[in-house]
């Protein structure tokens, strides 16, 4: 079955910036899934598995502005540290989480003070030109769920 709109797509992936070091990878859990056509993962890289089927290996290189965008100056926010979704001692360099008017988003540590913290809130891969080399696990039809839901469930129903 190939990949295609309204298709369920399990893949493993390796992330690296290109030229450099592997940044991610999927191979020690479970295949990630999405549902081709809902924009649920980078649009240049979902038109490059389009017409995949299981088994295949692609590899792409996006570039920043494909990927997750060229790096914003002034994108800097102070946030009180009870905001943040975090684990253990916050440290400058760390990812964490907060949300905002435009949902949950994820910025890096620049700075931590007593009662607030210094963010970026640049996407933390923005500004990199980025190579996956990606790995078919399955290919399915997604359910009507899946479709009206506009992403794709895991085994037993949702995954979110």
């Amino acid at each position: 079955m190939k990949i295609e709109k309204h298709r369920v797509v399990s893949f493993h992936y390796r992330l690296a910036e290109q030229g450099g070091a592997e940044l991610e990878n999927s191979y020690q859990g479970e295949p990630s899934l999405y549902l081709h056509g809902a924009r649920n993962i980078l649009p240049a890289l979902e038109k490059a598995l389009a017409g995949h089927s299981v088994g295949d290996t692609v590899s792409v290189d996006l570039s920043a502005a494909q990927a997750y965008g060229e790096r914003q100056e002034g994108q800097e926010q102070r946030i009180p540290a009870k905001y943040l979704k975090h684990e253990g001692k916050i440290k400058p360099g760390q990812i964490v989480r907060f949300r905002d008017d435009q949902g949950v988003r994820q910025a890096r540590v620049i700075k931590v003070g007593k009662f607030s913290v210094d963010v970026d809130t640049n996407h933390p891969l923005a500004g990199k030109n980025l190579h996956f080399d990606i790995e078919i696990v399955d290919v399915r039809e997604a359910s009507a769920e899946e479709v009206s839901h506009g992403h794709a469930h895991g085994p037993g129903g949702h995954q979110h």
